[in-house]
């Protein structure tokens, strides 16, 4: 299969490169720099360049291809103008879609299990049954999943916030609350750090669009979780055991100035379930735990 990778030189695009590269497959990866096309080249790829305002040129790569996997997200609008990053995802995965209509190629693209606080799933452990009702970024996976009705193999992959690998990850949830700790002098849990977050490794879910890119079935809704539910208090207490600081409660009125842009996320409980993801793809995770990831030290040097 040949496979075009959006964010192929990226945190989590690196390994799922590798990963499709070792099962075999050939991929062109998008390149939006001179120093990401050589990365990709060097992994063995193709590098293609370009980046997600080529609307044209997205739609050709997907149409010179058996498949498409959809990483890439303007990450440095985020904090300033979210609004516009997700207009350009969006219409990203409609080119996509536009290219593969009629053709049962596979295209996976990529959310998030915030999303299901997002659509109000509050008390219980969230599944790949629940849907957004829309909004930010469950509007490219709405649309992403409608694509199933004209003919293209879609599917979602709704990864954790905690993405992560001492080894690989520099720029995710796990480094920037260790930045934020050492900033603050310790490490903060919001209230009494009872609410929960999924978290997955990277290596694991690079495996898991793998396989969804080869055989999860038109519009499937699959989730990248390793670690169900981890209290933000125990995610604290392992910052702290790594950098040597103490582990401190966030009052309420003080959560947006030590979490900053990433409060939603942390005051969240957002414990979710990948069950029927394994169950559809015979995925299982193999790979550390966030907890024991923090604690291999990669993350302090």
């Amino acid at each position: 299969m040949r496979v075009f990778v959006t964010g192929a030189s990226g945190h989590i695009g690196s390994p799922v490169v590798a990963e499709l590269l070792g099962a075999g497959h050939e991929v062109v990866g998008l390149a939006r720099s001179d120093e990401s096309a050589a990365k990709i080249e060097a992994a063995g790829a193709v590098a293609r360049r370009g980046d997600l305002d080529d609307l044209d040129g997205l739609g050709q790569a997907a149409s010179e291809a058996d498949g498409v996997i959809h990483l890439a997200f303007k990450h440095d609008l985020m904090a300033t103008d979210m609004e516009a990053a997700i207009a350009t995802d969006l219409a990203a995965a409609e080119a996509f879609g536009d290219a593969l209509a009629g053709t049962d190629k596979p295209f996976v693209n990529t959310s998030g299990t915030l999303m299901l606080a997002l659509a109000g799933v509050s008390g219980r452990t969230g599944t790949e049954d629940d849907r957004s009702p829309g909004g930010h970024r469950g509007d490219v996976e709405n649309a992403t999943l409608a694509l199933a009705d004209r003919g293209v193999r879609s599917a979602v992959v709704r990864l954790s916030p905690f993405v992560h690998s001492s080894e690989l990850d520099r720029h995710g949830f796990g480094p920037i609350l260790i930045g934020f700790a050492r900033a603050a002098g310790y490490a903060g849990y919001p209230g009494e750090g009872a609410n929960r977050l999924p978290a997955v490794h990277t290596l694991d879910a690079a495996k898991l669009y793998r396989l969804a890119v080869e055989s999860a079935p038109a519009g499937s809704v699959l989730h990248g979780v390793g670690d169900e539910g981890i209290p933000t208090k125990e995610i604290a207490e392992a910052i702290a055991r790594g950098t040597g600081l103490p582990t401190q409660s966030v009052p309420a009125e003080e959560t947006e100035a030590y979490f900053q842009f990433l409060t939603f996320a942390l005051v969240a409980d957002n414990p979710t379930s990948s069950t029927k993801t394994r169950e559809i793809l015979g995925w299982k995770p193999t790979h550390p735990g966030l907890i024991d990831d923090y604690a291999a030290g990669g993350y302090f040097v």
